[in-house]
């Protein structure tokens, strides 16, 4: 499964590793691609929970728009 994410946060490639290398942790998850620029974030895998992911973009300093934020 495949789900996009809108991500605001820092542009470094720093903080970008960071949030790929949170992601990548979760359970399940098998691939995390960032447009930063674009502003969005896919992430692929099984049983990975929207809860979780909002979580891991919080720990690298980021966070999902929309309904996620809230």
């Amino acid at each position: 499964m495949r789900k996009n994410y809108t991500i605001s946060g820092p542009d470094t490639e720093a903080a970008v590793d960071s949030l790929i290398d949170e992601v990548s942790l979760l359970p399940g998850t098998q691939g995390v691609e960032v447009d930063v620029a674009a502003g969005v974030m896919a992430v692929t895998g099984e049983n990975v929970s929207d809860v979780q992911v909002l979580d891991a973009a919080e720990a690298a300093g980021f966070t999902l728009g929309g309904d996620l934020a809230l």
